[in-house]
């Protein structure tokens, strides 16, 4: 039996309709590979992020350095932390008479012995260390930490802030 022209061209749109769609994964892949190119490029690891919990709140400055990698001692209100684990707390450190905190000295120097030999450069200036004080601790605090870490050789000391913008009214006024 023939087919009229129209008859033939309903079978074929018939036929299209059949047909099962099938994915193009090309642009789905080049649009992966833009993004990908695009956090390569825009990457950077020229910040190091300080990770600080709830209990301290960092003074704010409006200092352009950025800090170095190094071991990180936290101080909040009670404790004092050095690389996550807790040394002591303020109320010990504070009760003794020594200039040092002896609990902190000793395992900061367990950590330089742990670490890989010092530079020509590193030798003059002593280890690095970043210090995350709480903007309310008293200076006294402040002083016995810094002073027990020169005491274990750590003497590149960084003291942690929050940065701000700077103003432009000057100052007392």
């Amino acid at each position: 039996m023939k087919k009229s022209h129209r008859a033939k061209r309903m079978e074929q749109h018939r036929g299209r309709l059949n047909l099962v769609p099938k994915l193009n994964l090309v642009p789905l892949i080049d649009c992966f590979v833009l993004l990908i190119f695009f956090l390569l490029i825009n990457y950077s690891t020229d910040v190091e992020i300080l990770q600080t919990d709830k209990t301290v709140k960092l003074p704010l400055s409006i200092s352009e350095t950025l800090p170095e990698e190094s071991l990180v001692v936290v101080v909040n209100a009670n404790d004092i932390i050095l690389a996550g684990q807790r040394v002591g707390s303020i109320q010990e450190m504070m009760a003794t008479t020594n200039g040092k905190f002896e609990p902190l000295e000793n395992e900061l120097k367990y950590l330089a012995s742990k670490a890989p030999p010092l530079s020509e450069a590193e030798k003059k200036e002593g280890r690095a260390i970043t210090i995350l004080g709480d903007q309310a601790i008293p200076y006294e605090q402040l002083k016995k930490i810094m002073a027990t870490c020169v005491a274990a050789d750590y003497r590149n000391i960084a003291l942690a802030v929050m940065h701000k913008e700077a103003s432009n009214t000057p100052a007392g006024g």
